[in-house]
């Protein structure tokens, strides 16, 4: 039974993983201010997550992160503080909830670009 779970896990881990690599596109919609667009290009190694985002707090920042069973958590450091992102995708979209330091919670959903 457990080798069988494993074994399970084993052939959904790898699909969630190839599905997280690309340019994402996403469109970020926060609670207390005006939200914008933020560019992930994200890339995935044994369940890790590395990559950069592009946006209104920087270029080219580094990001990191990791595949989790239920989906996606990947953040990187601003001078607004650390930016948080949890999220689901399927296929090619993701969407998901948001921390963006001291600018505060929101939400986010965009698509891999083409």
């Amino acid at each position: 039974m457990i080798s069988c779970l494993v074994g399970i896990m084993l052939l959904v881990s790898p699909s969630l993983a190839q599905q997280v690599n690309g340019t994402w596109i996403l469109a970020v919609e926060l609670d207390a201010v005006s939200g914008g667009e933020a560019r992930f290009v994200l890339a995935v190694e044994d369940g890790k997550i590395s990559g950069s985002y592009t946006g209104a707090l920087g270029e080219d920042i580094p990001v990191t992160g990791k595949v989790t069973e239920e989906g996606v958590t990947f953040s990187f450091d601003s001078q607004a503080g650390e930016v948080f992102y949890e999220g689901k995708i399927e296929e090619n979209t993701m969407e998901g909830t948001c921390e963006y330091g001291q600018l505060g919670p929101g939400t986010f959903k965009g698509a891999r670009e083409k």
